[in-house]
């Protein structure tokens, strides 16, 4: 008997539709997401977006900085950024969506929120979950982005992912390397990946905010 071919990750079931929306929103909900209630920390968001393939999978979007940025350069992120003065997380994470690779989205493309995320560079990141049916072609701002990429949910949920390893503080370092990306990308980009695998695709109650940051993300 021949051996079963290899399964890829676009060929496990993450097909994109109103099924896939349906699960992702109820699992969310289920979760109940913490939030993190420090004056000390400056409030940010990041967006994710579920978005489709051409050939019917559902994937997100995920940017390179350029390496000239003053903070955080050279590294893989979500789109997002800091409240501004009396904006909402939702609103804010719209704002950065657009200003960064130009897709325009509303209030009512929301699927959820995953836990708050408290940063070693001081800001607490709240990360909301979209849905985009049809995003036209990005146009990506060269001064806040490198690269976008389009990454299948099915590679977050291969056996490698995630890679723990050990930080300079007392907990696990997590890491992710995906093969669209071929580099690691770490928390807090990782760990907010890693919940959403483990939540809203999953169904399993993780909690992420106890993973540690590389020293480069610190400042």
């Amino acid at each position: 008997m021949e051996p079963p071919a290899a399964v890829t990750a676009r060929e496990t079931p993450y097909a994109f539709g109103p099924a896939l929306r349906r699960r992702l929103a109820r699992n969310l909900a289920t979760l109940g997401p913490e939030r993190v209630d420090d004056p000390a920390l400056r409030r940010a968001a990041t967006a994710l977006v579920v978005a489709p393939f051409e050939d019917g999978g559902a994937g997100f979007f995920l940017t390179l900085r350029p390496t000239a940025m003053r903070r955080h350069g050279g590294q893989f992120a979500l789109p997002g950024g800091r409240l501004d003065d009396g904006e909402s997380v939702v609103a804010a994470a719209l704002r950065e969506l657009e200003e960064e690779i130009g897709l325009r989205l509303s209030a009512d493309d929301v699927v959820g929120t995953l836990d708050d995320f408290p940063t070693r560079s001081g800001f607490a990141i709240t990360p909301t979950v979209f849905w985009a049916d049809d995003p036209p072609p990005l146009s990506p701002d060269p001064a806040e982005v490198a690269a976008v990429y389009r990454i299948p949910l099915a590679e977050l949920d291969l056996p490698q992912v995630p890679t723990l390893g050990r930080g300079k503080g007392e907990h696990p370092l997590i890491s992710l390397t995906l093969p669209t990306i071929g580099h690691p990308i770490f928390a807090p980009t990782a760990a907010v990946l890693y919940q959403f695998r483990e939540v809203a695709m999953n169904g399993r109650p993780v909690r992420v905010a106890a993973f540690e940051q590389p020293v480069f993300a610190w400042s």
